[in-house]
C-alpha cells in the first residue's frame, strides 16, 4: 500500500488549517490540509512499516499515522493540537469524532513549554532577519503573535482557541509590514509574560492523560486488525 493509498483509504480526520482556521486569509492564502489516518494493523507486523506521516497526494496537504499524531499531541505539539480544534473540518468518520472528543485530554500545562519554545526558534529566525535585512518576514511575525496569544489564553483558560477574533485587523496589519518592528517586539515580549504568568494558576492538568489516550490508540489498532482478518 502506497503513502497516498493510506491517506486516501484510511483518513479517519481531515481539517483546513493555516489562515483559514485562524481568520487570518486574504485573497492569496492557501488552503492548508491536514489530517489524520488509521494503517491496517497487520501493516505493522512487517518488517517494512507503514510511514509516520505522509505529505500529500493534495497541494498543501500533510497527514499523521494515527500513533504519531497522539505522541505528538501528547507532547503538546503546537501544530497538532490546532488541528484538533480546527473550526473547518473537512470530514471525520466515527474514530476521528471520537479522536476529537479526546482533545481534552492531550492538555496539560506542558503546552506552556513546547508551544514558548517553538515560539523561541522562530523569535530567533525573525531576529536573524532583522539583522540582515532591516525587517521581519511580516507573515511570520503575524503568526508568532497568534500563537503566543493562543498559548496564553489556553494557559489562562485551560481550552484552546485558533481563531484569532478581535486581534484580526490588527495582525493584519503586522503582516502588510504597517507596525514597527519595535511595536511588534513589544507585543510579543508582552504576551511571553503573560503566558509565563499564567502556567502557574492554570487550570490544566499537569501532564496529559496518556491512559485515555492509549486506551483509544488501542481500540482502534484492536478494530483495525479484527476487520483485516
Amino acid at each position: 500500500m502506497t503513502p497516498d493509498e493510506l491517506v486516501r483509504e484510511h483518513t479517519i480526520y481531515s481539517c483546513v488549517m493555516g489562515s483559514r482556521a485562524f481568520g487570518l486569509a486574504t485573497e492569496g492564502s492557501d488552503t492548508d490540509l491536514r489530517g489524520v489516518y488509521l494503517a491496517p494493523t497487520p501493516l505493522f507486523w512487517r518488517f517494512d512499516k507503514p510511514p509516520a506521516h505522509v505529505e500529500g497526494p493534495a497541494p498543501e496537504q500533510f497527514s499523521w499515522e494515527l500513533e504519531r499524531f497522539c505522541e505528538l499531541a501528547l507532547r503538546n505539539n503546537p501544530n497538532v493540537l490546532e488541528c484538533l480544534h480546527s473550526p473547518v473540518v473537512e470530514y471525520a468518520d466515527d474514530l476521528g469524532r471520537e479522536l476529537v472528543a479526546l482533545r481534552g485530554a492531550f492538555l496539560s500545562r506542558q503546552a506552556h513549554r513546547t508551544f514558548v519554545r517553538y515560539a523561541g526558534g522562530q523569535r530567533r529566525k525573525l531576529d536573524a532577519d532583522v539583522r540582515q535585512y532591516g525587517q521581519p518576514r511580516w507573515k511570520h511575525a503575524m503568526h508568532l503573535l497568534r500563537l503566543l496569544a493562543s498559548c496564553r489564553d489556553l494557559l489562562r483558560t485551560g481550552e484552546l482557541s485558533i481563531g484569532v477574533g478581535e486581534d484580526r485587523d490588527r495582525l493584519l496589519a503586522v503582516r502588510r509590514g504597517e507596525v514597527p518592528w519595535p511595536e511588534v517586539e513589544s507585543w510579543m515580549n508582552r504576551l511571553q509574560e503573560e503566558a509565563d504568568r499564567a502556567h502557574d494558576t492554570s487550570p490544566l492538568p499537569l501532564a496529559p492523560d496518556h491512559a485515555r489516550v492509549e486506551d483509544f490508540l488501542t481500540r482502534a489498532r484492536r478494530a483495525s486488525a479484527l476487520r483485516e482478518l
